[in-house]
């Protein structure tokens, strides 16, 4: 089949690289996370997106820990209850410059670049979630540093 004008932009399958953003393995989530788009997947796509279901308590908990990032960031908390999208089925406090704040709703949260955030520490996971970040004007791993990952 003869590739479409537009088609080398749709990404069906992920890469699977930010599991070294993980210094050990976590149980009750995704590992590694899945890397939707990118520099890698998408030559000149200078957004970073890679997400990862949640269906446990992640252990070690928390796992992401304070960190910043050079570029603006969008971590979205999104319910799998397609009756109830509002419920996302967990409550999480994010530290966001010191403060912390209480997700218990499907959400979306702006991170701008150089704000400390984290650690991101579940209290409860009722039923699966997925956690999606996307980085603005990263295009690779290494830039978008999800989780505090700083490359090995």
């Amino acid at each position: 089949m003869a590739e479409t004008k537009y088609g080398k932009y749709l990404i069906k399958s992920p890469l699977r690289e930010a599991d070294a953003a993980v210094p050990t393995e976590v149980k009750g989530r995704e590992e590694p996370t899945m890397t939707y788009m990118s520099n890698a997947l998408v030559p000149g796509c200078n957004i970073y997106l890679e997400f990862g279901w949640i269906w446990d308590v992640p252990d070690p908990n928390p796992y992401i820990l304070e960190h910043s990032h050079e570029y603006d960031e969008i971590v979205l908390h999104i319910g799998s209850d397609f009756k109830n999208p509002e419920y996302l089925g967990a409550e999480i406090e994010y530290v966001i410059g010191g403060e912390p704040l209480t997700i218990d709703k499907t959400s979306a949260l702006f991170v701008p670049k150089g704000v400390k955030h984290g650690p991101l520490t579940w209290k409860r996971v009722d039923s699966p979630h997925i956690q999606m970040a996307i980085i603005l004007n990263a295009g690779t791993l290494a830039e978008a540093a999800p989780g505090g990952f700083k490359g090995k």
